[in-house]
């Protein structure tokens, strides 16, 4: 729609555009706006304009297009200046404008920015027909880019659908694969089941054999020891005979005698050889053995445990220590930490193998003591006392388990006393064969001097 204000008709500069100008158009008034910035000098710039005078067209357009905008719509002569410079750089473009037949061929968007800052009759037609054909021009290329997208998300519609149908039968091949794998592993299982429950069994025959061949064994030596002792008994008979033949010879008996003990003779020959059949060892029987009594038992440990002392009482261990060749281990840090642990551990051991020392040259017995050495950082430097033993574990063994394996070093039958109030170690060296005592019971002998 075209109004006129203040000129007649046929006057361009009196047509007014009823609408924004068209984006595309703008951009097209901007630059050539831009470009006409050298023609003119800096007094004939609006003043909002003349700071931009030096600056590059691309630059100029850039940052002071709102600004040259405003200014070739509301300053008349600089649109007529910038018009002029347009005439001279386009002279055909605003011939054709002026005479009212643009060139066909030229761009909508061209012919529209001319016409607006030359203002020919008729221009708003061609800026409103310019702006129209830029909007059909924009519609017709969304659609088309819309139609392109359309046939991309299609295309990749079919291709995510032909990789989806391809996953799910990888998928299905997988599982089914799968499925066998586990059902192979099921029967794999059930057959390792059932060899461990043959081999079980299999065991279990092995072991009950095991054992009737031991008690087979066992019965087979009880039978030879009682066979052993009936000979012995018999070879003691026969060596008993012969020392009375001996002597009735010696003391001049009748040749009635002598016979007899040439009888004898022969039974002691018969005897030396079998005695070197059984190979059996020297006999050392004397005439009083043979008599039949009751002799007095041996003393042990547990002989002496039984008697009526109690357990706390240090004549006790004097006893125990009577013992023929006793061996007394010291379980070091129970016995100090039970008498005087306020004392540092330095003075502990040192107290303690001072009192063992003196026990020792009392009694004569193996004296051992035995420290905890794994949490000590370096060796301990002492000198032991004169008949002690000192000893300390090695790193990851206890003392109590280095008392336990000097227990067990030691021959059966050997009087062995271990001094610690460590229910554990007591146990365990009494299953062994030695006598534990607590260490109060050691402490009460110290003191008593």
């Amino acid at each position: 729609m075209v109004e006129t204000a203040g000129g007649g008709p046929g006057d361009g500069a009196a047509e007014v555009l009823d609408r924004p100008l068209p984006e595309g158009v703008r951009r097209r008034v901007v630059q050539i706006v831009s470009d006409g910035f050298g023609g003119l000098t800096v007094p004939e710039l609006p003043a909002q304009l003349r700071q931009y005078a030096r600056f590059a067209p691309n630059r100029r357009a850039k940052f002071a297009g709102n600004a040259m905008a405003a200014a070739l719509e509301g300053d008349t002569l600089f649109r007529q200046r910038i018009g002029e410079q347009f005439r001279e750089a386009q002279p055909e473009l605003a011939a054709a404008l002026d005479s009212g037949a643009p060139p066909p061929a030229a761009d909508p968007l061209d012919v529209a920015a001319a016409a607006y800052v030359l203002r020919p009759t008729g221009w708003v037609k061609l800026v409103t027909a310019a702006g129209e054909e830029a909007q059909r021009a924009d519609a017709e290329r969304a659609d088309e880019e819309s139609r392109a997208e359309l046939e991309r998300l299609r295309a990749e519609l079919v291709e995510a659908r032909d990789l989806t149908r391809a996953e799910t039968e990888r998928l299905r091949a997988e599982l089914e694969s799968a499925k066998k794998e586990a059902e192979s592993l099921q029967r794999k299982l059930r057959a390792a089941l059932s060899d461990i429950k043959r081999g079980e069994a299999a065991m279990r025959k092995v072991h009950t054999e095991i054992e009737a061949v031991r008690a087979e064994s066992h019965a087979q030596v009880s039978a030879a020891e009682s066979e052993t002792r009936r000979l012995k008994a018999r070879l003691g008979e026969a060596e008993a005979a012969l020392e009375a033949t001996r002597r009735a010879a010696r003391e001049g008996r009748s040749v009635e005698d002598m016979r007899v003990r040439l009888l004898l003779d022969t039974v002691l020959d018969a005897a030396q050889g079998l005695r070197r059949e059984l190979a059996l060892p020297p006999v050392s029987v004397r005439p009083a053995e043979t008599v039949d009594a009751v002799e007095p038992g041996r003393m042990t440990p547990k002989d002496i445990a039984a008697r009526a002392l109690s357990e706390n009482d240090p004549a006790i261990l004097d006893q125990l220590l009577a013992l023929p060749q006793a061996h007394l281990v010291v379980d070091g840090y129970n016995v100090t930490k039970t008498g005087y642990p306020q004392m540092p551990l330095e003075k502990q051991r040192l107290r303690l193998l001072g009192q063992l020392s003196q026990l020792a040259a009392q009694t004569n017995a193996e004296v051992t003591c035995v420290f905890d050495g794994a949490e000590l950082a370096a060796p301990v430097l002492l000198a032991p006392p004169r008949g002690v033993r000192v000893l300390f574990s090695k790193p990851g063994v206890t003392a109590d388990e280095l008392i336990r394996q000097l227990v067990r070093a030691e021959p059966p039958g050997r009087p062995v006393i271990v001094a610690s109030t460590d229910r554990e170690v007591a146990d365990g060296v009494a299953k062994a064969g030695a006598r534990p005592v607590a260490s109060a019971v050691l402490l009460k002998r110290f003191s008593r001097g």
